[in-house]
């Protein structure tokens, strides 16, 4: 196995969208770009495109055949998955233009409902990819032979282009504007009663 690499990227750089998906919108899930390809990142490490959509397609083979990819809020220094920080599953991986980009379920664990409680509340979350991989010393910081093994949660990424768009404020003020309304109807209603009454 090669060197341990980890690329952060920002909110803003990852395009990262909130979204509630499943049953009453109860479902968790943050979309968006998990690694760019053919650019020089933060760390100064190109990861050719081929060498993404080749790590893309492994670990989306891996979801598809069952296997659970989980997620870590922050970035251990190693490659082992710990579960007492788990805050998220990856459920698909896909290749848009150079970039790899991903979709990932919020579990009700603790360090989920930490991530979940930041989300709605504003916090703009970015994500880190992590794996392994070969580093030419002399072309230019060239990434060969790339594994990902998951993309974790971060506060503060350094690669260039990662943070969630949150949809779920839109959720927020329609159910506003909705207990508002109901509100209304109500006070409208009670008045109605009241001159209804008088009436008698």
């Amino acid at each position: 196995m090669g060197l341990y690499l980890r690329e952060h990227l920002t909110y803003d750089q990852a395009r990262m969208e909130v979204l509630h998906e499943g049953k009453e919108g109860k479902d968790l899930y943050m979309k968006g770009i998990c690694i760019q390809g053919g650019i020089k990142n933060a760390n100064q490490r190109v990861y050719p495109v081929n060498e993404i959509q080749k790590a893309v397609k492994t670990l989306n083979d891996q979801i598809t055949s069952g296997y659970s990819v989980l997620g870590e809020v922050d970035h251990p220094d190693d490659l082992k998955i710990n579960l007492d920080r788990v805050s998220h599953m990856i459920t698909d991986m896909w290749m848009d233009g150079p970039n790899g980009y991903g979709k990932m379920k919020i579990l009700p664990t603790p360090m989920g409902q930490l991530v979940k409680t930041m989300l709605e509340s504003g916090v703009k979350l970015g994500v880190s990819s992590r794996g392994s991989g070969n580093v030419s010393e002399y072309g230019g910081g060239q990434v060969s032979d790339f594994e990902i093994i998951t993309v974790d949660v971060v506060a503060q990424p350094s690669a260039p282009g990662a943070y969630p768009t949150a949809i779920y404020e839109h959720l927020l003020i329609q159910r506003a504007e909705i207990k508002q309304w109901v509100w209304l109807l109500r006070l409208e209603m009670i008045k109605k009663h009241r001159s209804t009454s008088k009436r008698r």
